[in-house]
């Protein structure tokens, strides 16, 4: 999402550890929502001055806080609660005759996680999947100072989960490590390969990766009823939604 400029400040009183109850944040003024075209929006900022650590940062996830760029962020919006956070308990994950068959379909790529680097061949497979698939979006056109400020951050432990077919880069699934489990932060891919359901094969294959580390939980962002592309996270049962405060299970 695009960051916006700060305005007033407001207090972290929903969060119980001391760690984050002495942080400073920033609430923007109203804004167009990125999500429902006929909704305004507000956003709570972590004060960017602020030193995030992976407890911090793990905290912050944990009551509702995403990353974009070196930003941690979450929706503020007093009369609307549409954005719900996310998270899938890795231990008791079901594996659907859905997942299982396009596990089997990308059985043939290689899985591998890399530094956090825009390459040439990364930027030009970001570049066009944002062409072909998010043209008409806040990220078009895409550009190399985009990415960065989009993708990469100076604090946080973020790798490029990668998948190969031979020698071709087809996806990368931009994943931080934080103290409870995986956070899923972006994923691109060939939009020429959109029968193989490679953004479907990269959350299945954070999710293995969360079991590979014994880490209980992969954060998938924001789930949005009334938003075609946000809906698919409850997909992936059973799943956490963070309601008033409390994670609730779907199953």
């Amino acid at each position: 999402m695009p960051l916006l400029s700060v305005g007033t400040r407001n207090s972290a009183h929903v969060m119980k550890n001391e760690e984050l109850t002495d942080k400073q944040f920033y609430l923007t003024p109203s804004h167009p929502c990125s999500y429902l075209p006929d909704r305004s929006a507000r956003t709570l900022f972590l004060d960017p001055r602020e030193a995030v650590s992976q407890k911090l940062y793990s905290g912050l996830s944990s009551v509702g806080f995403r990353r974009s760029g070196g930003h941690l962020y979450r929706p503020h919006c007093e009369s609307c609660h549409a954005c719900v956070p996310v998270r899938v308990p890795v231990r008791d994950f079901h594996w659907s005759r859905r997942f299982r068959r396009v596990a089997r379909a990308n059985a043939d790529l290689r899985v591998e996680f890399q530094p956090p680097v825009c390459s040439a061949t990364v930027f030009d497979l970001y570049a066009r999947y944002i062409e072909g698939r998010h043209w008409n979006g806040d990220m078009y056109p895409p550009s190399e100072d985009q990415f960065r400020s989009f993708l990469l951050s100076s604090w946080s432990e973020t790798s490029f989960l990668t998948l190969h077919a031979g020698s071709d880069l087809v996806g990368v699934a931009v994943t931080d490590t934080m103290e409870d489990g995986l956070s899923a932060i972006y994923t691109f891919f060939d939009p020429k390969l959109s029968a193989r359901s490679l953004g479907v094969y990269a959350v299945l294959s954070q999710i293995r990766q969360c079991e590979a580390l014994d880490l209980p939980y992969l954060y998938l962002g924001y789930w949005i009823r009334d938003a075609a592309k946000m809906r698919y996270k409850t997909d992936y049962r059973p799943v956490e939604l963070l309601v008033n405060n409390r994670w609730v299970r779907m199953t």
